[in-house]
């Protein structure tokens, strides 16, 4: 089974940073994209980075300067560091990875509030 483990969520004031990880573990198939959606209360889940396993990366014009998406390929770990933090940040960052043979897989999601 695939899973995938997130952690570095937390409590930080604006202009402070923060990183997140999720690290994936039970399968033989490699990760071909890994990336970061947020969801904050009442709205839609979108898109805040992605990154190929060649390192190819895609941002949401709301965090590009601000957040740096990485990972190691070796640990099938993905990374986020968030940096320059604003309330309109505060969302819950779900990992989610895509295999090469096309399954898709989800994270149990990691609370990242700012405050003002």
């Amino acid at each position: 089974q695939v899973q995938l483990v997130e952690s570095g969520g937390g409590l930080v004031q604006a202009g402070g940073s923060l990183r997140l990880s999720c690290a994936a573990s039970g399968s033989i198939f490699s990760f071909t994209v890994m990336g970061w959606f947020r969801q904050a209360p009442g709205k839609q889940r979108d898109l805040v980075a992605t990154i190929t396993r060649g390192g190819v990366t895609n941002y949401a014009d709301s965090v590009k300067g601000r957040f740096t998406i990485s990972r190691d390929n070796a640990k099938d770990t993905v990374y986020l560091q968030m940096n320059y933090l604003k309330p309109e940040d505060t969302a819950v960052y779900y990992c989610r990875v895509i295999q090469n043979i096309g399954s898709v897989y989800w994270g149990q999601g990691t609370q990242v509030t700012v405050s003002a």
